[in-house]
């Protein structure tokens, strides 16, 4: 129960930390990198998927509760290689430009981690 309520608490605080950023009228067409944002391009994927790592806990010891392992699996692949990180990076550097490219190279994508330095950074 305690990776659910902490999933669930950690998509509502990126979705608002990043709603918060976006009503702004400062940040038009900057990134966001507070709060949670700054130490990944995505934490509310994360969270949403770490929602569906709790269900998954939830169900284990039930019958037949291993195969739930199937949904957060599905939902990872769907947020990492179909239409979730892939599809949202390609517009943001539409939209942003250089400054996502510097935050690509500088922030996890997915897994909310510490920030690259410039001089830690792959060409």
């Amino acid at each position: 129960m305690a990776v659910w309520l902490i999933a669930l608490a950690g998509e509502s605080l990126a979705d608002r930390q990043l709603r918060s950023f976006r009503t702004n009228p400062a940040n038009r067409g900057q990134v966001c990198r507070s709060g949670l944002w700054n130490y990944s391009r995505h934490p509310n994927y994360f969270f949403e998927w770490l929602v569906w790592v709790g269900y998954f806990l939830f169900a284990w010891g039930s019958p037949g509760g291993c195969f739930t392992v199937l949904g957060p699996g599905i939902m990872l692949f769907f947020l990492l290689r179909v239409t979730g990180i892939p599809l949202t990076e390609e517009l943001s550097v539409q939209s942003k430009g250089d400054a996502y490219r510097d935050y690509q190279r500088t922030t996890s994508a997915f897994i909310p981690w510490f920030r690259k330095t410039a001089g830690n950074t792959k060409p």
